[in-house]
């Protein structure tokens, strides 16, 4: 059975569950940033999301469209942190147990506040084991629902309630975005701020932004199939690290996206460091690849509007102290 692909009435439906749940993130500007790239930038800070990610729209999206029946069995997921801490948020909203495959090297913040929310951890090692089958191992166990963390129609959808909030505002302020820059893992993100931004503004161009040798997306973009990473681990961008496209997701932004924007670990550094000096925002590394490839491009798109997401903050306190000296 094909996937069902969602599309922009989804996205408004999840707009409708969301309200009052989810946090209406701001629309920011900053000086120096527009001053740095001779442009005309809008931020959107998913980094003050709860959960501190984009991650809790898709995850509690996700839940509420499931039955009752299959809530009480529980929810498990796979995830280096954003998506397991958004799904055990949402989960505990619920009422309902959930069950985290995580890496073994995922930041501790990330896993300490997975369990504070009362979620289970089952670690895997990232090199060697596969995640998803580790996760169908757990499911097996538990008889419940497992909710991928981009390769989901209701996850797809909930994503998109963040470019449909930038759609809002910019049209609110009568701008018109020439182009918008996501941090890109999985797709997730990116095919549900697609589908609102391209409503909205249908000639803005939409790149997706990933760090060095995780670069799938752009890859296939490039070759129209899904294009698999050769490594599984070793980029300070562990948000945003996938061994290839979602299919939902791939096939909604084939049809969208412009050309894909690789960035180094150390531009994303950069990134978190401009974040916290200049914008005063706590951003992590994968989190900040659209800054990152928007700082890269210099002024590159003078005169131009963009928008960029900064899609998480959980960055681990020790790194954080190290990059922002």
């Amino acid at each position: 059975m094909k996937p069902k692909i969602p599309n922009i009435e989804n996205v408004k439906d999840a707009s409708s569950t969301l309200a009052d749940i989810a946090v209406r993130t701001p629309l920011l500007k900053n000086k120096v940033l527009d001053d740095q790239t001779g442009a005309n930038v809008f931020i959107k800070p998913e980094s003050l999301q709860r959960t501190g990610s984009f991650k809790f729209r898709g995850a509690f999206n996700a839940i509420s469209n499931l039955s009752k029946g299959a809530r009480s069995k529980g929810i498990v997921a796979s995830s280096s942190g954003n998506h397991a801490q958004g799904i055990a948020a949402a989960a505990k909203l619920f009422d309902v147990p959930a069950t985290i495959v995580m890496p073994s090297d995922a930041p501790a913040l990330k896993v300490d506040r997975t369990r504070a929310h009362g979620a289970t951890v089952i670690f895997y090692d990232r090199e060697n084991q596969d995640r998803d089958e580790k996760a169908q191992q757990v499911l097996e166990e538990t008889g419940g629902t497992y909710i991928h963390p981009f390769n989901n129609q209701d996850v797809i959808a909930g994503q998109g309630t963040v470019g449909l909030e930038m759609a809002e505002d910019l049209a609110a302020l009568n701008m018109t975005p020439d182009r918008l820059l996501v941090c890109t893992g999985g797709g997730g993100l990116t095919a549900g701020v697609g589908l609102a931004i391209n409503h909205a503004f249908g000639k803005c161009k939409i790149h997706p932004v990933e760090p060095e040798d995780f670069d799938d997306y752009r890859r296939s973009l490039i070759s129209g199939t899904l294009e698999r990473n050769v490594k599984t681990a070793g980029s300070v961008c562990d948000a945003i690290i996938t061994p290839e496209p979602g299919e939902i997701g791939f096939e909604i932004n084939r049809h969208l996206l412009s050309d894909g924007i690789v960035i180094s670990d150390q531009e994303a550094l950069d990134a978190v460091k401009f974040a916290y000096h200049e914008l005063k925002l706590v951003v992590e590394p994968g989190g900040a690849a659209a800054l990152a490839g928007l700082l890269q491009a210099g002024k590159q798109w003078q005169g131009e509007t963009i928008g960029i997401v900064i899609s998480g903050g959980n960055i681990d306190p020790e790194l954080f102290a190290r990059v922002i000296c």
